[in-house]
């Protein structure tokens, strides 16, 4: 009999050891080196399961990196082939060295969504709308808790699907200086009666002084293609001269295969070698 685990029964043996301290736990293949640590959130009232690649070489003295941070960051979730793709694009030298941060989901769609008048949208989840809790718990518990544990720069970044996507772009209008660089992947525009895209000029003519990176993308989705393509044309005729953007419609993709499909090659275009100059 082969000496192996599947994927599930590895995050069963992780969910297990996290029980019993809040050390962290190594990570096994085919996860990229990493390691997996719990965070207790008082602002969530709940405690967080962290997922954490470090590069090659990370724990060397005098060596800091940025961070990459993704909801959506379980074991069962995106995390792997992010930290697999970060892995083999820093070892090929095509992106500059960086830590990734994923957050694993407990209430995602409570997570994930800001508060909507729409109807219609509360029947997705039994709770949503806590958009603002989960961005307080990644500045004020996770950001310091990762400075705290790994050597990191001021450059950070988040890379994210569908609601997480969604999440992404409302942070971005809401707190930008958070991340230097945003990457959403089809995010749910549609929330709210697309209130992020509908809001978008006065927000934008609001930060004049507004620096940073902000990538989008969407796939073959009636729901998300064309109010993606109105926020694009906004950002056409009122995104600050400091910000650096691009949408790329990919109708050729669908939303279950846009993640996997368009990360490889964003994370190289939007993270290569060197320093950034869109660090906040």
């Amino acid at each position: 009999m082969r000496a192996s685990l599947s994927l599930a029964a590895w995050v069963l043996f992780l969910t297990c050891a996290s029980c019993a301290s809040h050390r962290p736990v190594p990570m096994p293949r085919p996860v990229a080196p990493g390691e997996s640590f719990t965070l207790p959130s008082a602002i969530l009232q709940e405690t967080r399961r962290i997922n954490v690649y470090v590069p090659p070489g990370g724990r060397e003295e005098g060596r800091r990196y940025p961070v990459l941070y993704m909801p959506d960051g379980g074991l069962a979730e995106d995390f792997p082939h992010v930290a697999e793709t970060v892995d083999a694009a820093i070892q090929a030298g095509q992106l500059r060295p960086l830590i990734v941060v994923g957050i694993e989901n407990t209430e995602r769609r409570r997570d994930m969504t800001g508060p909507t008048e729409v109807a219609e949208d509360r029947t997705i989840a039994p709770r949503v709308g806590g958009s603002a809790a989960f961005r307080r718990f990644i500045r004020d518990e996770l950001m310091p808790e990762v400075r705290r544990r790994y050597p990191v720069t001021d450059e950070t970044a988040i890379i994210g699907e569908s609601l997480a996507g969604l999440f992404i772009v409302e942070t971005f209008f809401l707190e930008p200086e958070l991340f230097g660089t945003c990457i959403a992947l089809s995010p749910s525009l549609w929330w709210n009666g697309e209130e992020l895209v509908r809001k978008a000029s006065e927000r934008l003519q609001a930060r004049p002084d507004l620096r940073g990176g902000l990538y989008l993308a969407s796939a073959d989705e009636d729901n998300i293609a064309p109010a993606a393509a109105r926020l694009a044309e906004t950002l056409r005729t009122s995104a600050p001269a400091g910000l650096t953007w691009r949408y790329e419609p990919r109708p050729e993709l669908r939303h279950d295969n846009i993640y996997r499909s368009l990360a490889p090659q964003v994370l190289r275009q939007w993270l290569p070698p060197g320093p950034s100059p869109l660090a906040p």
